[in-house]
């Protein structure tokens, strides 16, 4: 594990320590603070540089987006927040720090006949030798997942095999990013693709000790790498390869696999509307599903829904500007 190096390396533990044991997900924290860290190393600060016009000269000097360097600096003022109130420091130097303007993002919405696409080229990937067929077929799944059941990236690829309940068609997720355990239903489809991996599994590989649902070898786990090449060489394969399109203040997102998850609630969202139903009172029990921790993070996708003529306003201010 890295650890912290500059001064305040102690409170910076002790703070993630803290967050930890209230129950939080420390991993954007701890990015926060190592960022944090690294800058008063880098300007060989000490406890009088902590000052807001230091802070204010950090936030200058990270070069990323708006979103992301306020993120930093929230998580920076709440550990200020912590060390005043265990009277490491008198003020907190990032309270009056205003946050910057964030630019609007429209994620990449696969439609459902590319999502079929996009599977149809996973599977035209498979190599159909004893040695990489169950690997192969293991990263099928894993996108599959992601389409199918709007899982984040991390989540089938902790799943360990009893957490797959056949009899039932259901995954129980554990320990997911905020801390939250689900048992979810799974299509029948999905299910069945699950069962005949498991059994292929059994064939080609006798001597399987390994634990996880999908495995990449007979000891190893998947990592997130494997799946995100395969992912990015489908996607290229039917055509969807797109550069970052970004029209005043709002951005244009690139198909990623988090986008998935993204396209599998908006998707849900439309039929729901299509069957002239309403897709605000779906929010509770989509947001279950997802394991979202607040409906927020869930209503977003109803400003998604008209996402995709959106696309088409984009491609068309795009073709304008270059035919004037």
């Amino acid at each position: 594990m890295n650890r912290f190096e500059s001064f305040l390396a102690q409170q910076f533990e002790d703070y993630m320590t803290y967050r930890h044991q209230l129950g939080y997900d420390t991993d954007n924290l701890r990015w926060a603070l190592k960022t944090v860290d690294r800058y008063l190393l880098t300007q060989n600060a000490g406890p009088n540089d902590l000052t807001p016009a230091f802070f204010l000269r950090l936030q200058a000097d990270l070069h990323t987006q708006n979103k992301s360097i306020n993120r930093l600096l929230c998580c920076t003022r709440k550990l200020f927040e912590y060390l005043v109130r265990k009277d490491y420091c008198r003020d907190n130097p990032l309270r009056d720090i205003p946050w910057l303007p964030e630019e609007n993002f429209i994620p990449f919405i696969f439609s459902p006949p590319q999502i079929d696409e996009l599977l149809a080229a996973v599977c035209r990937c498979l190599r159909r030798t004893s040695k990489y067929f169950v690997q192969d077929l293991g990263c099928y799944l894993t996108i599959l997942l992601l389409a199918r059941c709007g899982m984040r990236i991390y989540e089938p690829l902790r799943l360990l095999r009893h957490q797959f309940r056949a009899d039932d068609n259901t995954l129980y997720i554990e320990k997911t990013k905020f801390k939250k355990d689900r048992l979810i239903p799974i299509p029948k489809a999905v299910a069945a693709e699950i069962t005949n991996y498991l059994a292929v599994r059994r064939t080609l590989w006798r001597a399987d000790t390994n634990a996880y649902l999908l495995a990449a070898t007979r000891e190893k786990p998947f990592y997130d790498e494997f799946i995100r090449r395969r992912f990015h060489q489908a996607v290229g394969d039917i055509g969807l390869k797109c550069a970052r399109k970004t029209i005043g203040n709002t951005n244009i997102g690139v198909a990623t696999p988090h986008c998935l998850r993204h396209s599998f609630a908006v998707n849900t969202l439309k039929r729901i509307k299509a069957q002239g139903k309403s897709p605000q009172h779906a929010l509770p029990v989509l947001a279950a599903y997802l394991g979202h921790s607040e409906y927020k993070h869930t209503a977003k996708y109803l400003k998604l829904l008209d996402a995709e003529h959106r696309h088409h306003l984009v491609n068309f201010i795009s073709t304008q500007r270059h035919n004037p």
